[in-house]
């Protein structure tokens, strides 16, 4: 007995629509089950992830909730607006987490190695070492792939302990802040070199959720109405008929990871030289593989990216309130989001393919197989 998937003639338009909010209520009833497992009331968790962070967004004198969500969506929505050109691509970069951190590490260089340098240049400078660090470090796959045919999944994946290891190193040795007592981490950035806040004195939002914003109109403008968008959709549906059409693979390879990889690091640089204003050993606590979550909740979709980084921004703070008031790991979060790509695919995955049972031939009796072989021979 196996099991194969078959592709259907025909795919629900009503299925295809509904089916991220499918997989949020199926998340949901998984999640109040694990919290059960644990011991926890499911109704308190789901709570604490859905409802109390949302609870002082409505309140005028009590706003910190709408800033703190817009500070964990904007890595989120940048890095996954930045996956959806490889993904719709057939280009699977899965090391964004690492072309963030090599974003953020190629953006502080400015303020670490050179921080008499006080000028209004030093921020632009900044973001674009950044977007170029993060570019530069996604060409590697790309090349890699390009020219020997390695599988950029595995590539891209092992970079990202690379990218870790090597900025660890950094803010512990030679870039580490003599009086900061030994801890890891870099000097404090001056005015120049940090990101200004949206409503300055009203809120720790910065203006990367600008740039968030910003990126996701201008890839779904590219997509959606340009010849490069046509390209990157024929290319990664058919690249046969790609080829027929001139377009070149290669080409399509270095140009979705370049993409994919100066988002993340723009993202990177964003919160180093935003709400973090310094460079340490901790400076994403998983973004650059919870965007790939949410790449798939907005169905690769730039506009639909926004909404679903706004969801996972909200487990994020839903997670950190779980962690506080019921006493769960941080574990139990990265489960709870890895639930809802589990069903994000699945739900996609039931639309376009059915399941067929396929009964296993019986196996013949060796009397008999050993008499067709000679019988053959």
């Amino acid at each position: 007995m196996r099991v194969e998937l078959i592709k259907r003639p025909q795919q629900s338009a009503l299925f295809s629509a509904v089916s991220p909010f499918i997989a949020l209520g199926l998340t949901l009833i998984a999640g109040a089950i694990m919290f059960s497992l644990l011991g926890k009331n499911p109704l308190d968790a789901l709570y604490y992830y859905f409802i109390d962070p949302l609870t002082g967004i409505w309140d005028p004198f009590n706003r910190w909730q709408l800033h703190e969500l817009a500070i964990k969506a904007a890595p989120l929505i940048l890095i996954a607006v930045g996956l959806s050109v490889c993904f719709l691509s057939n280009n699977w970069n899965i090391g964004a987490e690492g072309q963030f951190v090599a974003g953020a590490m190629a953006g502080s260089m400015i303020p670490v190695l050179f921080p008499e340098f006080h000028s209004w240049i030093v921020l632009p400078l900044m973001l674009i070492m950044g977007m170029a660090g993060g570019a530069a470090y996604a060409s590697i796959p790309a090349f890699l792939k390009v020219r020997f045919n390695t599988n950029e999944i595995l590539t891209s994946l092992m970079l990202v302990y690379v990218a870790q290891l090597f900025n660890d190193w950094l803010v512990r040795g030679p870039w580490r802040n003599p009086e900061g007592f030994s801890f890891p981490g870099t000097v404090r950035f001056h005015e120049y070199a940090i990101l200004p806040q949206i409503w300055p004195d009203a809120g720790r939002a910065h203006w990367g959720f600008i740039f968030a914003l910003i990126a996701a109109v201008a890839v779904w403008f590219m997509l959606s109405k340009t010849v490069k968008g046509f390209e990157v959709k024929v290319l990664g549906q058919s690249p046969r008929a790609g080829r027929f059409a001139g377009f070149s693979a290669s080409r399509m390879v270095f140009f979705a990871f370049l993409i994919s990889g100066a988002l993340a690091g723009l993202a990177g640089i964003s919160e180093v030289a935003g709400p973090v204003e310094h460079l340490n050993e901790k400076i994403s606590i998983g973004y650059g593989f919870t965007a790939i979550i949410v790449a798939f909740l907005g169905r690769l979709n730039p506009l639909g990216i926004v909404a679903a980084g706004l969801i996972l921004a909200l487990t994020y703070l839903g997670g950190e309130a779980a962690q506080i008031s019921l006493q769960v790991s941080d574990k139990t979060v990265r489960a709870f989001q890895g639930m809802l790509l589990f069903f994000v695919l699945a739900s996609d995955t039931l639309i376009h393919y059915r399941i067929r049972l396929v009964a296993s031939p019986a196996a013949k009796p060796a009397e008999l197989a050993a008499t067709e072989a000679a019988g053959n021979v």
